[in-house]
């Protein structure tokens, strides 16, 4: 795993993968890594989950080639979550019914995080979500 870790500012892991299911695998890994090395041990799974939704995402909606997987800490008890693509489609919010298969990542994501939203690249996006320590208010 190639992993870059920024020597000044907020820390931050980093890791460019395939547009693809299968890179949600090593994208857990980022986040459970970059988790447990800030001792943010109460959203490891929470940040697993939404790793993997938004990779899923990106592979099921984009035709991008690749993903960059961010896992930023922009404050004491903030976990910042993001995958930017090349794509300009914005993530959809949608009603799903009893047995739909697909359509609940953003619901899901929407669930485990204090907020989460995107931002609109020149060459895509970054679709995020930010967690908190559970013992902190929201």
């Amino acid at each position: 795993m190639a992993v870059t870790v920024r020597p000044t500012g907020h820390p931050e892991y980093t890791q460019t993968l395939p547009c693809a299911a299968e890179s949600a695998a090593p994208a857990r890994i980022l986040v459970r890594t970059a988790l447990t090395a800030w001792g943010l041990h109460s959203v490891v799974d929470s940040g697993a989950l939404v790793v993997t939704e938004l990779v899923a995402n990106a592979a099921r909606h984009t035709h991008a080639c690749a993903v960059r997987v961010t896992v930023t800490r922009p404050a004491g008890t903030v976990v910042r979550i993001a995958v930017v693509d090349t794509s300009r489609r914005i993530p959809e919010v949608r009603m799903t019914g009893i047995g739909d298969e697909y359509g609940r990542g953003l619901a899901l994501i929407d669930a485990l995080s204090h907020r989460w939203g995107y931002e609109r690249l020149p060459w895509g996006k970054s679709v995020w979500a930010e967690l908190r320590r559970e013992s902190d208010p929201r």
